[in-house]
Formats: structure tokens, C-alpha cells, sequence
């Protein structure tokens, strides 16, 4: 069983608390758990603690899945069946739907989705959900049981200093210093609020995100935390310099870690074609996704004061104190790929302007400026 931590003077546990705190489980619900052997103990405490809030709740195991894995048939028939709440417990990814990549759900304002978890909470906003790729149970113990109403008042003022923001620019000791246009886009929260239809993130929790306009990104990246590659996260022993020009990854330096991710964008380069041949993607698809396998998919901000740089993503990305670049996919739906890679930059200094011309420094060294105090 997960340790018990004390929250608001209550004795819970991790999952209670996710349950409670976080999703907001009603009696009735339908919850729907997957997970695979290595996640199987706190799949099994979220199965408990959401039968013990009298949820109607289902646990199934598939074998590991990669970046490039499909989803177990099984697994994808159970999310759709359409639960209140799907947690995707995965010690790596959940898989990928070869029948939404190869024939896209579409909502009637047009969007399109590749997977049918996407599909029922972003694009029908039917399913709440969390997912939490890499976890384990200590990370589950030291991250999940922190103060969800203050990281939702960060959020909140770090969406409100976003408004009507026309690009970003971002330096760090580490050499970073690169300018993101976001003209037009939405910062997205991971606050822990997964309480409505249509709202979901990771456990833990803990990031404001935006995606970059695609094209529109320059300069050069050096990730000097952690980095995501397709055989999954390690602390960075050497930097990774990426220099990014037109929106798109052009040159990757290093030492055998640079390497190792231009190994993976050079796989996600390769395969969409293969995919196309197969028709599992569209005719088409194949050239759009090998040029996205090299975006500049999100700019993240983290937030978690429990979290650490400890070598896995799910956690890093939400330390205090740095931010992170993904490379690939987007979250807008309009640059799709086989990957979404992120690395991590320790202590950046990140400054936005507006569409008017003015400036804010929200970051200075990796401290939040103008941070949320609570009384």
C-alpha cells in the first residue's frame, strides 16, 4: 500500500487524495484504470479508493507500451465504452489507436483526433481523466499530496500574465536563448483540477504549458536537466545544444545523448512512412509528420514545489525552478507527429511581450516573479 500523508488535518493516502482532490469522484461513476505489472500497486490503490467512494470501477492490464506501440485492442475497446473517468497508469505510454490514426475522429467544428482518449475528453468532452506516464509508487508518495487550490492560484496568474501575449523569450545559464511566437494561443493549465468533463492531466500535477505557432520559433535550445528519448528518460551527463530555425529543429549537438535523440527523431522521421504504406495513416500524412517530428511542439513552465529533476519526465517537467521544450507533436492539433519529446532547462529567465509592445519578466534565474502568497 502508498504511504499515508496528512492533508487539510486528514489522514489519506496518495490515491485518496487524487481521487477526492483531484478527478472529484461521485458516487456511481464509472471509473476506468490501466495500467501495466509494473504500475500494478497504485493501480490497485486508485481501484480501492475509487470502489471505497462507491465508483462503479474496472482495472485492466496491458503489456508495456513505447512511444511507437500500439495500445492493446482490449484497452482501446474499454476506453470506449465511455467511462466518467479513465486513468491511464502507465509505466512508459499508453499506446498509441492505429484505427484513429489511420481514420481520425472528427467533432463538428472540425477538429480531428488520433486517439480515442483524446477524442472523448478534448474532442466530445464526455471523459475526465489523468494520465501519468513513468510513475512509480515514490514519486506517487513524495508528489501527488501537495496544495492543489495554491498551484491553482499560480496557474491562474500565470494564465492572466499570458493574455494577449505575442511571443516569449527565453535565456538560461546553460546557454538557452531562444524566441517563441504564441500569438494566438492559449496557455493550458495541468493545476490538479480534473473535476469536469473534458479536463484531464498528469499525476503528478503541476505545469502551465503553451504551443509554440508553428514555423514561427528561433534560436537555440540547450537542455542541461533530463531529456525524453524513445527508450525512455535520463538526467543529462553532457547538454544537448538544439539550434531551432523556422520553427524546427535544424542541428543537434553533443555528446552520445545528443546522439541517442536524434536517433528517436530520426526513427519518428522514418516510420510515418511505413505507417502510410500500411494505410494506418492518411495518404498524405507520411511527409507532414516526418517535417513535425522536428517542431517545437510546448514551452512548460513547472510548478510542483515537490518535484524534482530525477531522471523521469513525469516528474521533472513539474520541478520548480525550470522550464521545458518538447520537440514534435503540439497540444493545438495542428502539428501531428509520432513523438513529443520533452527536455528540461534548469533556472531559465523567461520574458514575455505583447501584441501593444510591452514586456514582463515572469522568471527571473528559474524564481517565479510576483508569485502567489497565500495567507
Amino acid at each position: 500500500m502508498l504511504i499515508d500523508k496528512i492533508i487539510n488535518k486528514k489522514d489519506r493516502s496518495p490515491a485518496q487524495i487524487v481521487l477526492q482532490d483531484v478527478v472529484k469522484v461521485k458516487k456511481g461513476e464509472r471509473v476506468l484504470i490501466i495500467a501495466n505489472p509494473a504500475t500494478s500497486e497504485i493501480a490497485q490503490d486508485l481501484f480501492r479508493a475509487s470502489c471505497e467512494e462507491g465508483a462503479v470501477s474496472t482495472l485492466v492490464f496491458q503489456p508495456d507500451r513505447t512511444s511507437f506501440d500500439n495500445a492493446t485492442p482490449e484497452v482501446l475497446a474499454a476506453i470506449k465504452s465511455n467511462p466518467d473517468i479513465c486513468f491511464s497508469i502507465s509505466n512508459i505510454k499508453l499506446g498509441k489507436d492505429p484505427e484513429a490514426q489511420a481514420n481520425p475522429y472528427k467533432t463538428e467544428d472540425g477538429q480531428t483526433y488520433t486517439h480515442i482518449f483524446d477524442y472523448l475528453m478534448d474532442g466530445k468532452k464526455t471523459m475526465r481523466g489523468a494520465w501519468t506516464p513513468g510513475i512509480t509508487v515514490d514519486m506517487m508518495n513524495r508528489t501527488a499530496a501537495i496544495d492543489y487550490e495554491l498551484l491553482q492560484a499560480r496557474c491562474k496568474k500565470l494564465d492572466q500574465k499570458f493574455t494577449n501575449a505575442a511571443s516569449v523569450h527565453i535565456t538560461a545559464p546553460g546557454g538557452t536563448d531562444l524566441t517563441i511566437n504564441v500569438e494566438g494561443r492559449k496557455l493550458l493549465f495541468d493545476d490538479g483540477d480534473f473535476s469536469k468533463p473534458g479536463s484531464g492531466g498528469n499525476i503528478p500535477a503541476g505545469e502551465v504549458f503553451i504551443s509554440p505557432v508553428v514555423g514561427k520559433t528561433e534560436g537555440l535550445i540547450v537542455y542541461d536537466g533530463s531529456m525524453t528519448f524513445s527508450d525512455g528518460d535520463s538526467i543529462l551527463e553532457t547538454p544537448i545544444s538544439c539550434k531551432v530555425e523556422n520553427g524546427f529543429v535544424t542541428d543537434i549537438k553533443g555528446g552520445a545523448e545528443a546522439k541517442r535523440l536524434l536517433k528517436t527523431i530520426t526513427e519518428a522521421e522514418a516510420r510515418p512512412f511505413l505507417l502510410e504504406k500500411e494505410k494506418k495513416l492518411p495518404e498524405g500524412q507520411a511527409s507532414i509528420y516526418k517535417r513535425n517530428a522536428r517542431n517545437i511542439g510546448e514551452l512548460g513552465i513547472g510548478l510542483n514545489p515537490a518535484a524534482t529533476i530525477t531522471g523521469n519526465m513525469l516528474e521533472d517537467e513539474k520541478a520548480f525552478n525550470t522550464c521545458h521544450f518538447a520537440i514534435g507533436e503540439n497540444y493545438d492539433n495542428d502539428a501531428p507527429a509520432l513523438i513529443h519529446l520533452d527536455g528540461v532547462v534548469r533556472s531559465p529567465t523567461i520574458t514575455i511581450t505583447y501584441m501593444d509592445g510591452s514586456s514582463l519578466e515572469i522568471l527571473k534565474d528559474g524564481v517565479i516573479q510576483d508569485d502567489v502568497k497565500k495567507e
